[in-house]
């Protein structure tokens, strides 16, 4: 009951103030987001509300609130399926909970890294397959995004697979990413995303897994030593609304929405891979 009253809120309080100082328009989405400002994901986001206030002449206007101003993946996700907030993108290893099938994103070395084949999977029939898992959960799905692949940290020595044992790393809350950690014979541990920084820093983890551009722009080498250039988990990012708010829209406007995100998630992929070389570069 505590996180349910914490994520209202949060997600009312936003309502609020983007009511009140919102230019008028028949539609006001309110997208929640983990990723702060400097990232290709935070850019993708306006760059799809901009076209999609554009394309409905100023009928729909989605903004966006990053950095978990809206709260924590779980918060957010609870709050879209309630109703209190329109929409969220969050990674597919946050919503295990919420929709088990999506969990298959979390199994590590599965998808595929060439990036024509991760495409084809993304925006083909199993991509469509996954999201429409969503429908019976309480969600209206829009889309996949490329979100990177994640690499191993840790302040302790990760020069082998035995150097695992023993460490505690980091997780989103996925049963396979801490299943992933058991074999290798560390601890797992779920932390939301706004608290990792501080873990890490405090000792109350040793490492965690984040892809090369999310470790440069939330400053965790500050806080790391040692990086494993693994590329070991594919981040697969989902684009939720809710379906309360979906089912007010005209249907020109729903094909407008769906059909602008899936577009801009080439200029995603794209901006996240150049991040990801700069980032590599960065941190050797």
């Amino acid at each position: 009951m505590l996180r349910l009253s914490k994520q209202l809120i949060c997600a009312l309080f936003a309502g609020l103030m983007f009511n009140l100082g919102a230019q008028a328009a028949d539609f006001h989405a309110r997208l929640g987001s983990l990723d702060p400002t400097t990232t290709a994901k935070h850019r993708g986001l306006l760059k799809a509300a901009e076209l999609i206030k554009e394309r409905t002449d100023g009928h729909v206007v989605i903004t966006v609130y990053p950095s978990s101003q809206l709260g924590n993946a779980r918060e957010m996700t609870e709050a879209v399926q309630l109703g209190s907030l329109d929409a969220v993108i969050n990674p597919a290893a946050f919503l295990g909970g919420f929709d088990p099938a999506v969990s298959v994103f979390d199994i590590p070395y599965l998808f595929p890294i060439d990036p024509d084949s991760a495409r084809k999977l993304r925006n083909g029939p199993f991509g469509e397959a996954i999201l429409d898992t969503f429908r019976k959960r309480g969600f209206e799905p829009i889309a996949l995004w490329y979100g990177g692949f994640k690499v191993f940290s840790s302040n302790k020595p990760i020069a082998s697979v035995k150097d695992f044992a023993g460490q505690r790393f980091r997780v989103m809350d996925s049963k396979i990413l801490m299943q992933q950690f058991a074999a290798l014979k560390a601890s797992a541990i779920a932390l939301p995303f706004g608290e990792l920084y501080t873990s890490l820093q405090n000792g109350v983890i040793d490492g965690q897994e984040n892809p090369l551009d999310i470790i440069e722009r939330m400053k965790f080498f500050e806080v790391q030593k040692n990086i494993v250039v693994s590329d070991h988990g594919a981040i697969v990012e989902i684009i939720l609304f809710s379906p309360a708010f979906w089912k007010k829209l005209p249907e020109n406007y729903q094909k407008i929405i769906r059909d602008t995100f899936r577009e801009v998630a080439a200029d995603v992929e794209k901006g996240k891979r150049a991040d990801a070389k700069k980032s590599l570069e960065f941190l050797k």
